[in-house]
């Protein structure tokens, strides 16, 4: 696989829009920092971690509203295998005017757009949540 994290992000869009509960995804480090953050930002509901005997699976429950649509609207990949995508803290992108959030990989780790302009550390934009 070329680009797990845009499966990662297929995964969960693929699963919202037949509105399943769960998905399933392998796990790794990067997208175990990526689910903590759509965690923490309220646009998932639960993330476990469960043992399979490999590298393991990441079980995340997804989050609706009351009448039963998706909170995520939208999930977008910026920065590609072929094409890599960085910014710097002044330049940080704002996706949709400061309703989403753009999630980063920069040296003290990976953190949300807003997070690293107030640490000002610039990175590789990994990919908007919206």
């Amino acid at each position: 696989m070329t680009d797990p994290i845009a499966d990662m992000l297929t995964r969960i869009r693929n699963a919202l829009m037949v509105k399943k509960e769960t998905v399933e995804i392998p796990a790794s480090n990067m997208k175990r920092s990526i689910a903590k953050i759509l965690l923490d930002e309220g646009y998932v509901k639960n993330v476990e971690e469960v043992e399979d005997g490999f590298n393991g699976k990441l079980v995340v429950t997804l989050k609706y509203t009351d009448d039963h649509r998706s909170v995520i609207s939208g999930l977008e990949r910026v920065s590609k295998p072929g094409l890599r995508s960085y910014s710097g803290a002044q330049t940080m992108p704002k996706v949709l005017g400061g309703f989403g959030i753009a999630i980063v990989s920069t040296n003290k780790g990976v953190m949300t757009d807003k997070q690293a302009k107030k640490a000002n550390v610039g990175g590789e934009v990994l990919c908007y949540v919206y």
